[in-house]
């Protein structure tokens, strides 16, 4: 399945490009990136995780929301509510009976939630460590157990990737409408077809876990429009902590020459290669092939898939995730992509030639002595 748009330009918008976008921030359009915004998406082009944070960078409560609604919790539905206080007492027990450290009361109970992350915002002090600590444990343990619901609910797969096609599309509706210029949109399914070649081509067949069964592309005007449709989508769509880490593959945006970002603090523990912004690519494209490619694990609300509540068990929650591919590039990009060497039919027959060669090998004799 798939599906595109190329939106025409429109010749009354007076934003050419992204960069005018930073500097208006009256007109609707995109407003100054934060420290918190800063450090997410140079998280995502890093490929990196967010439980290596040392801090996050709230400074009031609508971020904090905002955060829960982009991982489908509502904070003012009573059932929500009563879920995130039983991730918050299963994250307590974990660090004091698991890890046996000490966790003080305040944050392990008293304090609202949606304080939690102003108090792991803070520089220094041991509830700011604490408080991120505790972050860190209930993001793991809601992914868990969604992961664990998922595979007890009859869900038609195509129910699921409906949905959040629905979702991401909307999202792309609001670059257009934030003045970020969006020349092309297009989503797709892997078909069964590419599976197979897919995990022949991988090692792990057995276990291979697949991230880009469901798959969004977004083609824009020009390199500095970059940043800025990250910027949306991150704040529109994607859970910034539920970036997959590792499979960022970023050949296009230098964190070190980045004007537009401001300087981030030492929020997240660099860690060697990952550094320079992603990993190297797919063995399989062009030599001179430049993409931006993550990975996001996208909630889902049963809500909108079910339609027989009595049937959930909300023991462990109402919401689902799914694993989608994002592309970004820029148009020149995009068009050099397509040239030659770094074709999607040079790309597929190099695919379907490694594949070839490993099922035809023949086993090695053994050698004796």
């Amino acid at each position: 399945m798939t599906a595109s748009t190329n939106p025409p330009e429109d010749p009354a918008r007076s934003l050419s490009t992204s960069q005018d976008l930073w500097r208006i921030k009256t007109q609707g359009g995109i407003r100054a990136l934060s420290l918190q915004d800063t450090n997410e998406i140079q998280l995502l082009l890093r490929g990196q995780s967010v439980v290596d944070w040392h801090r996050l960078a709230f400074t009031h409560e609508d971020e904090a929301r905002r955060l829960l609604a982009l991982n489908c919790i509502d904070i003012d539905d009573p059932v929500d509510r009563e879920r995130l206080a039983e991730l918050r007492a299963q994250a307590v027990r974990y660090i004091t009976e698991v890890l046996t450290l000490r966790i003080d009361p305040y944050i392990a109970s008293e304090v609202p939630w949606v304080k939690l992350p102003l108090i792991a915002s803070r520089a220094t002090g041991n509830r700011q460590r604490q408080a991120c600590m505790l972050l860190k444990v209930m993001h793991i343990i809601y992914h868990l157990d969604a992961r664990e619901l998922r595979t007890q609910l009859a869900i038609s797969e195509h129910d699921i990737y409906a949905r959040v096609e629905e979702s991401v599309t909307l999202m792309f509706d609001e670059l257009r409408t934030a003045g970020v210029p969006v020349l092309e949109f297009s989503w797709s399914r892997k078909t069964r077809n590419s599976l197979i070649t897919k995990l022949l081509i991988k090692r792990e067949t057995s276990a291979a876990r697949v991230f880009d069964r469901l798959r969004f592309r977004l083609i824009v005007k020009s390199p500095d429009d970059l940043v800025p449709a990250l910027h949306i989508m991150l704040r529109r769509c994607i859970p910034f902590n539920y970036i997959v880490p590792g499979q960022t593959v970023n050949t296009l945006i230098d964190l070190n020459s980045l004007a537009v970002l401001p300087r981030a603090e030492d929020s997240f523990e660099a860690s060697g290669d990952d550094d320079d912004g992603g990993g190297s690519g797919n063995e399989f494209s062009g030599s001179n092939y430049r993409i931006l490619n993550f990975v996001a694990d996208l909630p889902v609300r049963l809500a909108s898939v079910v339609t027989d509540g009595a049937a959930l068990d909300e023991s462990r929650g109402r919401v689902v995730f799914v694993l989608a591919e994002f592309q970004i590039m820029d148009q020149r990009t995009a068009e050099s992509n397509e040239r030659g060497d770094n074709s999607h039919v040079r790309y597929k027959q190099r695919q379907h030639q490694h594949v070839r060669v490993r099922l035809l090998r023949e086993p090695r004799t053994p050698t004796t002595g």
